[in-house]
């Protein structure tokens, strides 16, 4: 797979990410959507010329090491909008100030409290990361992604009446877990539970 410059394999990436995650919402069981989202992310990470694997190392990249499904993780959860107002700037190595706007806040059972962000800048999106209690012994220490909208990572819902999917088994490590060469926002305090969730990526 060869592209002109680095910069429209980016785009290709983020074109094939959109594309998985629309076949992962199409699909009707979510346990067979889950394998088709780790068969499908696997592929990006070993194959594709943006991967974050550092090429040195893709030869040898066996695959992200993803837990089995757990149903009981998956949540169709209402965004409840009543929250105070807060800004969060992420300051970024390589891309400046990255602002973030919290719009709301899904409450999910035996779980906790995830904050629901908006991306202030250019096109803006939705972004939910998590951050457990077993980050730094079996999941990244930073906190792990659930929804980027921006990036496509959307699992679904009827955002017309403030219903969003949230499925912890899709918990996926940023760009910035496999290389220091990324710079990526990870989870704020209010995005850190106190439970271990040991579903979707998990580290080594």
């Amino acid at each position: 797979m060869e592209f002109r410059t680095p910069t429209v394999a980016v785009a290709d990436w983020r074109r094939q990410v959109f594309a998985l995650y629309r076949s992962v919402r199409a699909e009707s069981d979510p346990a067979v959507a889950h394998e088709l989202w780790r068969a499908g992310r696997d592929d990006l990470l070993i194959n594709h010329p943006a991967s974050p694997v550092p090429p040195g190392e893709r030869k040898a990249y066996a695959g992200a090491r993803v837990a089995p499904y757990r149903p009981g993780l998956r949540f169709e959860a209402e965004i409840d909008t009543d929250v105070e107002p807060f800004e969060w700037e992420f300051v970024s190595a390589t891309d400046g100030v990255i602002p973030f706007s919290r719009v709301g806040v899904v409450h999910l059972p035996a779980v906790g409290d995830l904050d629901v962000w908006w991306l202030e800048s250019y096109g803006g999106g939705l972004f939910v990361p998590v951050k457990d209690a077993l980050a730094g012994r079996s999941t990244y220490g930073g906190g792990r992604y659930l929804i980027d909208t921006v990036k496509g990572a959307d699992l679904g819902g009827d955002l017309r009446s403030g219903r969003v999917v949230v499925d912890l088994n899709f918990t996926y490590n940023a760009s910035c877990a496999y290389s220091p060469d990324w710079t990526c926002p990870l989870a704020p305090a209010t995005n850190t539970v106190g439970v271990e969730l040991p579903v979707g990526e998990l580290s080594g």
